[in-house]
């Protein structure tokens, strides 16, 4: 029977940015184009079992020192200028903001109960924080650091996602099984959207029209029309989805399927699902190159990353990372030019060469590593 328990399906694959992978791909529109211009960036990792965030240059490779945050930090997203990093800290019911010109963590700011997944508006203004277990999400000022009023969701909301424009967020609602809409302007939510069982990732398309919502329980996914809040026809999918990724120009959308060992790319103009891309065992993350000529597939019993050909959607040779390091997750550079693979059981990072395929010098962090996000260096 399947694990239907969300803590340990995070366990499982990470918990990052609130959007269930950390890429350049899943930041607001407004840091795409900043971070692209930058060749040399910082990797921030968060440490679970430390209650650190180690950051790491992603071109020498130097490892900064670690980072004081709350206990059991577990999600992390950066203001739109890659400025300042956010790390949502789930047993301290917390978010430390950082900054990422000094590496100084701020004071921390209180949210609700166990807080699990963030995401900060295109404009850098607000901090949405999803909270599981109090079943709401938090707004936070960035101007002042202080945390708003509540705002009421569903039953164990897990993941949140911004359109572009930033006029709302999105919220996974685990055990409610529906999508909470939250309009930014008033900080109200709308009509949950009923989805499918324990909704676990989300995207929502570049040009901001559509959310596609993986259901972890029901193996699909289900498009929202995000002008009218409207849920369309379920895309079969593989077993146990668990992360999602949208291509740059938003044409495909790939969905990692962790008990069927398969990628599943979605045509997002016909919403039809093509053929399945076998990976490797357990398959838990996925980010697409800031190009969109790659999609990176992190397989975590195998312990490797499978890239694949956007353009035919054929896997190529499967790269290998740290052994019995259980990859998690995954980051690209703004650059390209490295992936950081997050391995938790060895509490290390494994930069990857995308231009060679070849896994550099693994680089020991804290204890229990789940989350990276990337910011360009002042």
């Amino acid at each position: 029977m399947r694990p239907v328990d969300q803590k340990g399906l995070r366990a499982r694959f990470g918990r990052v940015c609130g959007l269930s992978f950390v890429a350049l791909a899943a930041l607001p529109a407004t840091h795409h184009l900043v971070a692209k211009k930058a060749s040399v960036a910082t990797a921030f990792v968060v440490n679970s079992g430390s209650g650190t965030v180690t950051p790491i240059s992603t071109t020498s490779a130097r490892v900064r020192p670690a980072i004081s945050v709350g206990a059991d930090p577990d999600a992390i997203a950066l203001s739109p200028q890659g400025t300042t990093a956010l790390v949502v800290n789930g047993a301290s019911d917390s978010v430390t903001p950082i900054d990422t010109s000094t590496d100084r963590p701020g004071r921390a700011i209180r949210v609700g109960a166990d807080p699990d997944a963030i995401a900060v508006t295109p404009n850098g203004r607000t901090a949405y924080v999803a909270n599981a277990w109090s079943d709401s999400v938090t707004p936070i000022s960035l101007a002042d650091r202080r945390a708003g009023k509540p705002i009421r969701v569903g039953d164990h909301p897990v993941a949140i996602a911004l359109t572009p424009n930033g006029h709302t967020a999105y919220v996974l609602n685990w055990e409610g099984a529906t999508v909470t809409p939250i309009d930014t302007a008033t900080d109200t939510a709308g009509n949950a959207v009923a989805v499918g069982s324990y909704p676990s990732a989300l995207v929502v398309t570049p040009d901001g029209k559509t959310a596609y919502i993986v259901n972890y329980g029901s193996d699909s996914v289900i498009p929202i029309n995000t002008s009218t809040n409207r849920a369309g026809r379920a895309i079969p999918v593989g077993q146990a989805p668990d992360a999602i990724a949208v291509t740059p120009n938003g044409r495909t959308v790939y969905v990692v399927a962790g008990d069927s060992d398969s990628v599943s790319p979605i045509n997002t103009s016909t919403n039809r699902a093509g053929h399945p891309i076998p990976v490797g065992y357990s398959p838990s993350a996925v980010a697409i190159s800031p190009s969109g000529s790659t999609a990176y597939v992190v397989n975590t019993i195998s312990g490797t990353v499978t890239p694949i050909d956007t353009t035919s959607n054929r896997a190529e040779r499967a790269i290998v990372v740290a052994a019995y390091s259980y990859p998690t997750a995954i980051g690209l550079s703004p650059s390209g030019r490295t992936a950081e693979v997050i391995g938790t059981y060895s509490g290390t990072v494994t930069p990857i060469d995308t231009a060679t395929g070849r896994a550099l010098r693994t680089i020991t962090v804290g204890a229990s590593p789940v989350a990276v996000a990337i910011a360009p260096t002042p």
